[in-house]
């Protein structure tokens, strides 16, 4: 039985539709990250189900019980805001037992939960400190803290990570993970970092104006994207237009394509052809290989352990596509700018989409 369960959730501010009939099953002990773009309705996602934003209609049920119009103080759940919103006037210690200082837990309670808390996110001497004396970092891990101190079944993260440099972040997503899964706490967190959710999530959403694109695993999102806009958005990716010729052949600027079979679309139809960039191959191409193209490096980049390089195909100058060429491969083939070389686009791995 899933944990939380949104049935045809509306949200409207006026005659504007921030969020058209989600529905969504999330699973007890669950990582979700909600990704997207700014104003995709991830973060009213998130409000609706806090109850800090109200749905305009539908349900939400948390372990069976019916939310949907519970206020949030009634609804089982700890929150943690990009801005942190801890209190400057209180010190660490008293900022993580606030909530169960309005519980009226007891006083020696609250301390050991406290001590346990600070202890759990790696800052056991921090509690008679105030914010102002904490880094970005440290502050983020107290606001983590103050979340779990009432031990609630659901736990909310607001882009928690992005008002941190890069460094830290990476740090940081790795520690509130092996958190999560130590604490089994189901956990949704709201990122447009494409990265953080690969990295952090058992599932991702990917929303798009409002409206759920797709919701896997990290793997299948990437490898096996269902929509044009979930391909472009996680990842990079090459889109080369073309015409469905046949079932399993595109025609793309006059190169005939080999590709999976597109029973949804007729022979004729404008479309486009997607490969990752890591998916063109180079090395050891069979003389009977599919999709074999003669190219030329247009330009490259180098990225510190791989070089993104720009191909020009050369019996149709107007196609290019990146590839990305590990180290090894630069060296071992000697390829710099303006090499000539042949490539192959693996059929298994090319996604059609409709134009």
């Amino acid at each position: 039985m899933s944990y939380l369960v949104v049935r045809n959730l509306h949200k409207r501010y006026g005659t504007f539709t921030a969020l058209g009939d989600i529905s969504l099953d999330i699973g007890e002990g669950e990582f979700v990250c909600f990704l997207g773009p700014s104003g995709c309705g991830k973060t009213t996602l998130l409000r609706a189900i806090a109850g800090l934003d109200p749905q305009t209609s539908g349900t939400i049920h948390q372990k069976g019980q019916d939310v949907s119009a519970l206020p949030p103080a009634r609804r089982d759940f700890g929150i943690v805001f990009q801005s942190y919103a801890l209190f400057p006037n209180l010190t660490v210690a008293d900022n993580v037992g606030y909530g169960l200082v309005s519980r009226r837990a007891a006083r020696r309670d609250i301390a050991k939960r406290v001590e346990e808390l600070l202890a759990l996110v790696g800052l056991p001497d921090a509690g008679p400190k105030y914010p102002a004396q904490l880094s970005g970092g440290q502050q983020q891990r107290v606001a983590l803290a103050r979340a779990l101190a009432t031990s609630p079944g659901l736990l909310l993260l607001d882009e928690p990570l992005s008002a941190l440099d890069a460094r830290v972040r990476v740090r940081l997503r790795h520690e509130i993970k092996a958190l999560q899964r130590r604490l089994g706490v189901t956990t949704i967190m709201v990122t447009h970092d494409q990265e953080e959710a690969l990295t952090m999530a058992d599932r991702i959403v990917v929303m798009n104006h409002g409206a759920i694109e797709q919701v896997g695993t990290p793997q299948d999102i990437y490898r096996a994207p269902a929509t044009a806009f979930v391909a472009d958005f996680v990842g990079a990716m090459n889109f080369l237009p073309g015409k469905l010729a046949a079932a399993d052949r595109v025609d793309v600027a006059g190169l005939a394509i080999a590709c999976p079979a597109q029973d949804g679309l007729a022979t004729g139809h404008a479309v486009q052809v997607c490969i990752r960039p890591e998916d063109v191959r180079v090395r050891d191409l069979p003389a009977d290989i599919a999709n074999r193209l003669p190219i030329e490096v247009a330009d490259l980049d180098f990225v510190g352990s791989f070089c993104r390089a720009t191909l020009r195909v050369q019996a149709a100058p107007s196609v290019e596509l990146i590839a990305d060429f590990s180290s090894n491969l630069i060296r071992d083939l000697g390829v710099t700018l303006g090499s000539r070389l042949d490539v192959a686009l693996p059929p298994d791995r090319l996604r059609v989409f409709a134009a």
